[in-house]
């Protein structure tokens, strides 16, 4: 029988029971640092600089890649996109053309134009457009109008005569591309018109008063004059070279 100062004591059979102590002895925990020691290099900040280092590398070899051409572009998902569904050219006729273009002019006309109500303030009805146009006027020779008896050549083949139509001015071609609005004024109720309804062909107007105004440069600019001295001077050198000494062009009235 055990005696009472014993009882305490381990046995084969009845081992020691670990207490708390000795398990947190046992345990491989980390030393406590020190009261007023610096807290050791590491932990959560290193964690991040490797985060960050490891992104840094991929942005790094995915720009690479890239660049290199091995990827295809990233593009824009809200990029713009422009369909286009217009139908396809449709011939509607040919025709042979005649016509020798000697000359051509090249204009600029400024058209101001007002449009207004009398006993009406400006800021509520009024249309005043500054238009700069630009466009080009072409002055032709028809040789389809020749007729017989146009072409007489001397007996002994060493001269020739000729008679022409007059030049001819061409459709003034207005330049879009050289053709800009300057300035536009419109009131308040243009405005809300231009809202509600709209008038598609008020700049159509003012392309046709630039095309007649330049029409009407070109009829005194001399642009026929110089059509008529190119045409005779082309003209010369071409049967003059075929062996005719003497050409005489004249022009007949328009």
């Amino acid at each position: 029988m055990a005696r009472d100062g014993d009882t305490q004591q381990p046995t084969r059979e009845f081992p020691e029971y670990p207490t708390s102590e000795s398990l947190h002895d046992r345990a491989d925990y980390p030393p406590a640092p020190e009261p007023g020691a610096p807290a050791p290099a590491g932990g959560p900040a290193r964690g991040l600089l490797w985060v960050l280092g490891a992104a840094a590398l991929a942005v790094v070899v995915l720009l690479g890649v890239q660049a290199s051409g091995l990827l295809p572009d990233f593009r824009n998902p809200f990029a713009k996109e422009q369909t286009d569904r217009s139908q396809p050219p449709l011939l509607m006729s040919i025709r042979d053309l005649s016509r020798y273009v000697a000359a051509e002019g090249n204009f600029q006309v400024v058209v101001d134009v007002q449009n207004d109500r009398r006993n009406v303030p400006d800021f509520l009805l009024n249309e005043r457009t500054l238009f700069v146009g630009a466009g080009r006027v072409e002055a032709y020779v028809d040789f389809a109008k020749i007729g017989d008896g146009a072409v007489v050549v001397s007996e002994d083949g060493k001269s020739v005569e000729i008679k022409l139509p007059a030049p001819q001015l061409g459709e003034t071609d207005l330049d879009m591309d050289k053709s800009y609005v300057f300035a536009e004024k419109r009131g308040l109720i243009n405005r809300l018109n231009d809202l509600v309804a709209g008038d598609p062909n008020r700049q159509q107007q003012i392309y046709k008063l630039a095309e007649d105004r330049i029409t009407a440069a070109a009829r005194d600019s001399g642009v026929a004059a110089r059509a008529e001295e190119n045409t005779r001077k082309m003209l010369e050198g071409l049967l003059r070279s075929l062996g005719y000494q003497k050409v005489t062009i004249t022009y007949t009235a328009p």
